[in-house]
This record gives C-alpha cells, sequence and structure tokens, in this order.
C-alpha cells in the first residue's frame, strides 16, 4: 500500500494548483471590469439623448460630476439615441467611453488619461 500514499499526495496538489489558478482566473476577470461612460443631454425632454463625447468634460469622471448641460451617465444601454437603466452616479472601478478610451482606472487615487472639452 505505501506505493499509493505518494500518488495520493499528487493529487492533492494538483487539486490545490487547480483552485488557485481558478480564483486568479476569477480576480483578474474581476478586476479588469469596466463601465462605459456615455455624453448626455441634460436639457433634452425626451430623456438622457446620448451626445459626442467631447461635449462632457473627463475631469468631471473624477472628480464627482457635472452641473452643465452635459453630464457623464454610467452603464445601461442605448436605444434611439436615448440611454436607460444605467446611472448618473460614477460606479467604482475602470471607465471607457463610448469608443473604447479609458477615461478612469479607479482604484486608489489614480487619474485616467484622455481629453476632453
Amino acid at each position: 500500500m505505501p506505493p499509493q500514499e505518494p500518488t495520493r499526495r499528487l493529487r492533492s496538489r494538483a487539486v490545490k494548483v487547480g483552485m488557485v489558478s481558478a480564483l486568479s482566473v476569477t480576480l483578474v476577470a474581476c478586476g479588469s471590469k469596466s463601465t462605459v461612460a456615455r455624453c448626455v443631454d441634460r436639457e433634452d425632454l425626451g430623456g438622457r439623448k446620448v451626445v459626442s463625447d467631447y461635449k462632457c468634460d473627463v475631469d468631471d469622471i473624477d472628480d464627482g460630476g457635472s452641473y452643465g448641460q452635459y453630464y457623464w451617465y454610467y452603464g445601461g444601454s442605448v436605444r434611439n439615441g436615448y440611454v436607460s437603466g444605467g446611472s448618473s452616479v460614477r460606479p467604482d472601478g475602470k471607465i471607457k467611453s463610448r469608443s473604447g478610451t479609458t477615461l478612469s482606472r479607479g482604484g486608489f487615487g489614480g487619474r485616467g488619461g484622455g481629453g476632453g472639452g
């Protein structure tokens, strides 16, 4: 029976390695999740009309919002030029524009890149 004992230990190690690998893949996937930010027109009477991103100020993403005519709206889906189902409250994590440009990396104090105006 002694020859079988090392095989059991090897299986046990293989299971541990597999579990650690699965956990690390899950953490990386969760850490890379991003939210899409859309620039919308506050004054459009039909709802949150999506406009060109250049109308919103990129600095507003990290500074807590905008009080002008245009502001960032996070998540949701767009139908017929209007966004629904998202939020005007900035979520934690990475924020990307509709075109895929990283606007904010989230996390501890770092600002994202991009331009605005």
